[in-house]
């Protein structure tokens, strides 16, 4: 499937000649019809004599809509550069000419209309005219044709070069990622809410949840029809209408992006090559006001010059592009910037997502290049260093290359050691072999600074390593690699470095030794009044040189062990125990037998029934 669009001055024709290839009156609003000219895009579809079907897009091209235009040919395949003949090349050709450039346009022919209005002389003239202006741009050598609209003179002969074109035209690669930017937003009684536009990426279907970015909003895809046919499915390259679910059209807008949930984060500054438009009069200057368009979204920003301060007519730089809203956009994606009523330049996307660089920096300006011009593993390598730690599924999407080739190229890393996988299956998480390095790094830092401030504590919670590292549902198989590799030891639910003994002062190594002498001495009735703070009472808990029943009653663990084994000893020779038999048997109060036997049930020891108590389990 393949889309089409037109592009060209005011009243060159470009509406009539969408009619005349297709039959279809693209001029769909009241007020175009009573102007005659196209305000918005206008859709059509023509059925080429091999079978293809390709979809149309006819652009404004009054100067006042050139905004309209920006949103109708992001999404093209072959453009019909529309040039007069009784009027010839005009200010908005050049414009239209310069973006089809910008966002890499590749096909086009140039399409003369109005023949029957001029004689042979001049419509040789023209076709100079159209031929030298094509010559300095990406569509040097593209057909250059003669036709009417009106006599139908010379539509055969267009219809058959828009095939031979297209046959030498690869398809729109599925990349697993559907992307759907928004053009029009209209209600169909019956249906609802119905969007339009061009999908790339991937595919859509009947049924798919999908989600409506920058919004956040959440759907699901009741129909679909492509050239007013219903569909189950669209492909990449599709004219698409798309019927959503629960939605009402003041919620949505041109310049949203219909996608799989949580397929694509939007962005409010990236990483750009930026190309000025020769023909400027003036250059622009570092941290200059424009309104920048991607796709069919529009939104005000600033342009942060990383090589210099100024960049003059027809010169290329490294740029950042600060957006003052959130933008749907991934790598590789071309964009255009306007002043209010010029083009001024534009370029590609080389990472969607990124954070304030510094300017004149060779550092900087080396890792963009490096982006641009490396291999499908460097490009990997790059792109997960900057996104990392990300699930693979997830990693892949943001992917500029068909999905089964990044799949492949990512396990053959995994294999190699370059990227590092925690996990198994469908839930794993990956990293740069660097980027795990830091994380192991870190890890050692943050326990090294808990050991320092808490010297009498065995280890660190785990749960408080994870919080630190922001590791979240990934705990368990981060940890356990990490222990793996003799990073940190794992006992129970804490951590430690493998280095790391308790360390006592003076004053807490007395204490223990005072506290666990009176334990001695009254093993059935330890003092409560001597119970170390709760460090030390933790670690001596841990070590099991003491047993914690109760707040305020805590045994030796030698006089723990005795007393549960004449506790447990006594009712398999009685069947059960009294709480008053306990306190008997170890000549103690009401108080710590009672503490004793509540412990005992909790660990289910023992049962308690009615007042006394029977075996456990």
């Amino acid at each position: 499937m393949y889309v089409i669009g037109t592009s060209g001055h005011i009243d060159h024709g470009k509406s009539a000649l969408v009619r005349a290839l297709t039959g279809i009156d693209p001029d769909r609003l009241r007020e175009e019809k009573e102007r005659g000219m196209t305000i918005d895009l206008g859709f059509a579809w023509l059925k080429l004599p091999g079978g293809t079907e390709v979809g149309i897009v006819d652009v404004p091209g009054h100067e006042r809509f050139i905004k309209n235009m920006l949103a109708g040919v992001g999404g093209i395949d072959l453009a019909l550069l529309i040039v007069a003949a009784n009027e010839g090349i005009m200010p908005q050709t050049r414009e239209h000419l310069a973006i089809l450039d910008l966002i890499g346009v590749r096909r086009g022919i140039a399409v003369i209309t109005k023949k029957d209005l001029v004689d042979a002389d001049i419509l040789a003239l023209v076709k100079m005219e159209v031929t030298e202006l094509l010559a300095g741009t990406v569509l040097k050598g593209s057909p250059v044709l003669a036709v009417s609209a009106v006599t139908g003179e010379g539509i055969p002969e267009l219809i058959a070069a828009i095939g031979d074109v297209l046959k030498a035209t690869e398809p729109r690669r599925d990349l697993g990622r559907p992307r759907l930017p928004i053009d029009r937003v209209f209600t169909i009684a019956g249906a609802g809410t119905v969007v339009t536009g061009t999908l790339v990426d991937g595919s859509l279907s009947v049924g798919m949840e999908v989600e409506i970015v920058p919004a956040g909003l959440k759907s699901r895809l009741r129909g679909l029809q492509t050239h007013r046919s219903s569909v189950e499915e669209a492909r990449p390259g599709s004219r698409v209408a798309a019927n959503l679910v629960g939605l009402e059209t003041g919620q949505l807008r041109r310049g949203d992006v219909v996608v799989k949930p949580g397929s694509l984060t939007p962005t409010s500054l990236f990483d750009a090559r930026l190309k000025l438009l020769p023909y400027m009069k003036a250059p622009l200057r570092h941290n200059a006001e424009v309104s920048v368009h991607a796709g069919t979204a529009e939104a005000m920003g600033r342009v942060r010059l990383l090589e210099r301060d100024e960049l003059k007519p027809g010169e290329e730089s490294w740029a950042q592009v600060v957006l003052d809203g959130m933008m749907a956009l991934v790598d590789g994606d071309r964009f255009i910037i306007r002043s209010p009523m010029d083009t001024l330049g534009g370029g590609q996307v080389v990472r969607a997502h990124s954070k304030r660089l510094k300017r004149h920096r060779e550092g900087v300006i080396e890792g963009l290049e490096k982006r641009t011009g490396g291999s499908v593993v460097s490009v990997i390598l790059d792109r997960l260093e900057s996104k990392q730690p990300v699930e693979p599924a997830v990693f892949v999407r943001t992917l500029t290359m068909p999905e089964a080739e990044a799949r492949s190229a990512l396990e053959t890393l995994i294999r190699e050691g370059r990227v590092v996988e925690v996990g198994s299956g469908e839930r794993r998480l990956i990293y740069t072999r660097a980027g795990w390095q830091r994380l192991e790094e870190n890890a050692a830092a943050v326990l090294r600074d808990y050991h320092k401030r808490f010297p009498a504590r065995p280890g660190m919670p785990a749960a408080e390593l994870a919080s630190r590292l922001r590791i979240g549902s990934f705990t368990g198989d981060i940890i356990a690699r990490l222990a793996s590799e003799g990073i940190l030891v794992e006992q129970g639910t804490t951590v430690r470095l493998p280095e790391h003994r308790v360390k006592l002062s003076p004053e807490q190594q007395k204490k223990v030794e005072i506290f666990l002498k009176a334990l001695q001495d009254r093993p059935y009735a330890p003092p409560g009044d001597l119970i170390p703070d709760g460090d030390l009472l933790n670690l001596l808990v841990e070590e099991r040189r003491v047993v914690r029943v109760a707040d305020g009653v805590v045994f030796s663990a030698a006089a723990y062990d005795e007393m549960v084994a004449r506790v447990t000893g006594h009712i398999r020779a009685k069947g059960k125990i009294t709480l008053a038999e306990v306190r008997d048997m170890f000549q103690t109060s009401r108080k710590y037998a009672q503490a004793l036997l509540e412990y005992l049930d909790e660990k289910k020891v023992t049962r308690r029934v009615g007042d006394e108590r029977v075996l456990g389990r």
